[in-house]
C-alpha cells in the first residue's frame, strides 16, 4: 500500500523535475512512510515519484518506481493484487521464464503487462490499486484505477502541464498548480456530502473512474479511455446469471467465496489486524479470519459514552466469544472534536460524512498494533442492509396509489402547519403514535411527497440540499448517478435499483474515499474482503428473496455469520458509526461553528447564499428542526477553505 505521483511537461529540466517530484512526494509521506522513489525520463519530460508502505516483500526489491524485465514499462503503483502468485503460475504454466527480482505483486503486474497487456493483466487481476505505468514502447502513459474505486486517482490538464496522483495534496505541492475552485462541484457536496467522480474540487482536475484505464498521449494532448470492468453493468445483468441454488446451497457458497477473498488478504508480511464494530459485517469478517488463523486475531473498536452511539460492549461480546485478542478506546466527545481540524489535512477536498471521525481514530489507535486492518464495508451495499431501502420501498408503495396532484396538496398544507405546532400535537398523541421531532420529520416528508417515481423519492431522501444551485453563487449542479436517470442502474425492483445506486457512487465516493483517507492518514493499509470482484458478482447473482427474506435485511450473510457466533450476540437493531453531531452543534462546537457560519464573512467569502444557512443555523440552535447534515456540508467546506486557502 503506498501512494504515487507524477508531472509530464515539456519545459521542465531535468534537475528541476527531480526537486519537483521530491516536493510532491512528500505531500503523500503519509501513504508511505517506509520508502521513497522517484523516476524522471528526459526524452518523454514525464516523472513519477512513490511513497511505500511496505506490505509484501520489505526488502529493496520492492522499491518504486519499479522497471519491467525488459524495461519496457516503468510503474508507480499503490495497492494489493491479492492473487498475484496464482499470477506468477499461470505465467510459468504458460512457458513465460521470468527471472524474478523479488516477491511484490507489484514486479508480478509488470510481468503481466509484458506477457498479457495491461488491460488483460488488470482483467485477471484481483485486487485494489491504482497507477501509472509508462510504456517505451508506444510512448503511451496510462493510468488505471481498480474495480470499485478502493484506491483513488486523481488527474488533469492545467495548460500544458499534466498532472496525476494518490491525492489532491500531492498535484498541489507542484508549484505551477491552478488552484481554481469548482463552484459546481460545491452542489455536488451540499446534495451528496461528497464530491462524486469524475469531479473534484478544482477546476481541471477529476477523479478516473473505477474499472477504467486511461491512455494518454503526451504529445497530442489525446487520451482513450476504457472500461474494464462495470459494477452497474454487473448489478444491471444479474438477472442474466442468477443463482439457481437453495437458500441453504447460497449460504454455503457465499462462505466459501468470502473465505477465499479473506483467506487472499490475510497474505501480509507484516502484522495483520481487523476493525470489530460487532454489527454483522464486521463480525462475519472476523470469524472467517479467525476459522483460517492458528493464532488470535487482533481485533479493535472504539466506543462512545452516550447512548445510541456506543456499539464497543457487542463487539467485546463478539471479540470473547471468537477468541480474538481485542484492544478497545473509549473517547470522550473531547477527544472526539479534536479530530475535526486534523479532517481538512486527511480530506483533500471538502468531505462531510461525520463517521469520519470515529473511522481516524479507530485507524490510528489500530496502527499502533499492526500495519494492515481489515474491515466489513460493502456488506450493507451488497446485501442490503440499509433500512432506508425497505422504507423507500414502504412509503412508496403507498405513495404511488395516490394521484400526485393530491400529494402536491397535502404536502402544501403540511408546510402551511409550523413545526412547533406539529410537536404541540405530538405531545398529545397516544404514546404508540408519539416520534422525537415531529415536525421536523413531518416537513422534511412534505419535500418528497411529490415524487413520481421511487428514484425521485430515494433521491429525496438521500439529498442533503435538495437544490444546492440556490445556495452556491454562480454554480450549475452536474448531473450524477444520483440526479440523471440515464446514469442511474436501470432495475426491475426498487429495492435492487437503490443498491446498485449505492453501490456506484456511494460506496465508491463516500465509504470507500473515507476508509482509504482515514487508513492511509495513519499509515494503515486498510482490505475490504466484501469487494474482491467476485464476492460482489455473486453477491448480486444472488435472488433477492436470499438477502431479504421474511422481513429480515442480510439474511444469507446473517446465516454465515450464525455458524460462528451465536444470535443472541448479533440481533439488535442497526446501528450507525456516527457522532452525535447534532447535539455538539448546540453545545461545545457551536462558537466554533458560529465563527464559520458567520454572514459577513460567508458574505465577503462569496461561495454561498448567507440567509438561508442563517435560518437553518438559527433553528437548529433553537431546537425547531434537526439541521445537522446540512450544517456539517457547509462547516466543512468553510473549514477546507479555511485551511487551504486563506
Amino acid at each position: 500500500m503506498c501512494g504515487f505521483v507524477g508531472f509530464f511537461d515539456k519545459s521542465v529540466t531535468a534537475d528541476r523535475a527531480e526537486i519537483v517530484l521530491t516536493l510532491m512526494n512528500d505531500g503523500i509521506v503519509h501513504r508511505g512512510p517506509d520508502d521513497s522513489g522517484i523516476w524522471f525520463d528526459t526524452e518523454a519530460r514525464l516523472g513519477f515519484g512513490h511513497r511505500r508502505l511496505s506490505i509484501l516483500d520489505l526488502s529493496s526489491a520492492g522499491h518504486q518506481p519499479m522497471f519491467s524485465n525488459e524495461k519496457r514499462f516503468v510503474i508507480a503503483f499503490n495497492g494489493e493484487i491479492y492473487n498475484h502468485l496464482l499470477l506468477r503460475e499461470e505465467l510459468k504454466n504458460e512457458g513465460h521464464m521470468i527471472d524474478w527480482n523479488g516477491h511484490s505483486d507489484t514486479e508480478t503486474l509488470l510481468a503481466g503487462f509484458e506477457c498479457w497487456g495491461i488491460k488483460e493483466t488488470l482483467e485477471k487481476s484481483v485486487g485494489m490499486f491504482a497507477f501509472s505505468v509508462w510504456d517505451n514502447k508506444s510512448k503511451k502513459l496510462t493510468l488505471g484505477r481498480d474495480r470499485i474505486g478502493e484506491k483513488p486517482l486523481y488527474y488533469g490538464w492545467q495548460k500544458e502541464l499534466l498532472l496525476f496522483g494518490s491525492e489532491l495534496k500531492a498535484l498541489k505541492a507542484h508549484p505551477n498548480f491552478n488552484a481554481h475552485i469548482n463552484r459546481d462541484a460545491i452542489t455536488l457536496l451540499l446534495r451528496h456530502n461528497y464530491i462524486p467522480a469524475p469531479y473534484s474540487i478544482y477546476q481541471g482536475i477529476k477523479k478516473l473512474m473505477p474499472g477504467h484505464l486511461l491512455e494518454i498521449d503526451l504529445q497530442n494532448k489525446t487520451s482513450t479511455t476504457t472500461q474494464y470492468w462495470s459494477a452497474r453493468s454487473i448489478c444491471e445483468l444479474s438477472k442474466n446469471n442468477i443463482f439457481t441454488g437453495s437458500a441453504e446451497d447460497a449460504v454455503d457458497k457465499l462462505e466459501s467465496v468470502l473465505k477465499d477473498s479473506i483467506n487472499q488478504q490475510m497474505l501480509a508480511d507484516v502484522p495483520l489486524g481487523a476493525f470489530l464494530s460487532g454489527g454483522i459485517d464486521s463480525s462475519v469478517i472476523v470469524a472467517l479470519m479467525q476459522a483460517q488463523s492458528e493464532r488470535p486475531i487482533k481485533t479493535f473498536s472504539i466506543g462512545f459514552n452516550e447512548e445510541g452511539y456506543n456499539e464497543a460492549v457487542h463487539a467485546r461480546a463478539v471479540a470473547e466469544h471468537l477468541g480474538t485478542e481485542h484492544t478497545e478506546l473509549y473517547v470522550t466527545p473531547q477527544e472526539a472534536m479534536a479530530v475535526i481540524p486534523k479532517l481538512v489535512e486527511l480530506y483533500d477536498e471538502p468531505f462531510s460524512d461525520s463517521s469520519q471521525i470515529p473511522t481516524y481514530i479507530v485507524a490510528k489507535m489500530a496502527r499502533k498494533h499492526v500495519t494492515v486492518a481489515l474491515s466489513g464495508d460493502a456488506g450493507d451495499e451488497l446485501f442490503c442492509g440499509y433500512n432506508r431501502y425497505i422504507m423507500t420501498k414502504n412509503l412508496w408503495s403507498k405513495l404511488s396509489i395516490i394521484p400526485v396532484f393530491i400529494r402536491s396538496g397535502a404536502s402544501t398544507l403540511i408546510r402551511i402547519i409550523p413545526i412547533k405546532n406539529w410537536n404541540k400535537l405530538n405531545n398529545i398523541l397516544p404514546s404508540k403514535f408519539k416520534m422525537s421531532n415531529l415536525g421536523d420529520k413531518m416537513h422534511k416528508a412534505a419535500g418528497v411527497l411529490t415524487s413520481k417515481t421511487v428514484s425521485d423519492l430515494y433521491k429525496g431522501l438521500v439529498s442533503h440540499w435538495h437544490d444546492p444551485e440556490q445556495i452556491v453563487i454562480g454554480s450549475k449542479e452536474p448531473k450524477t448517478a444520483l440526479t440523471d436517470p440515464e446514469r442511474t442502474p436501470q432495475l426491475s425492483n426498487n429495492i435492487e435499483q437503490m443498491m446498485a445506486l449505492d453501490s456506484i457512487s456511494y460506496l465508491p465516493d463516500d465509504i470507500l474515499t473515507k476508509v482509504d483517507r482515514a487508513c492511509m492518514g495513519v499509515s494503515l493499509e486498510g482490505r475490504i474482503p466484501f469487494l474482491n470482484h467476485k464476492v460482489f458478482e455473486f453477491a448480486w447473482s444472488l435472488p433477492l428473496e436470499y438477502k431479504l427474506r421474511g422481513g429480515t435485511a442480510k439474511w444469507c450473510l446473517k446465516q454465515v455469520l450464525y455458524k460462528h457466533v451465536p444470535k443472541s450476540l448479533i440481533e439488535r437493531p442497526k446501528m450507525g458509526f456516527g457522532v452525535p453531531i447534532d447535539v455538539w452543534l448546540r453545545g461545545p462546537l457551536k462558537n466554533w461553528a458560529e465563527e464559520l457560519l458567520d454572514e459577513s464573512r460567508l458574505k465577503d467569502e462569496g461561495f454561498f447564499e448567507s440567509a438561508p444557512i442563517r435560518k437553518m443555523w438559527l433553528e437548529h440552535q433553537l431546537g425547531k428542526r434537526n439541521w445537522q447534515y446540512q450544517l456539517w456540508d457547509i462547516l466543512m467546506f468553510q473549514l477546507w477553505y479555511e485551511k487551504n486557502h486563506k
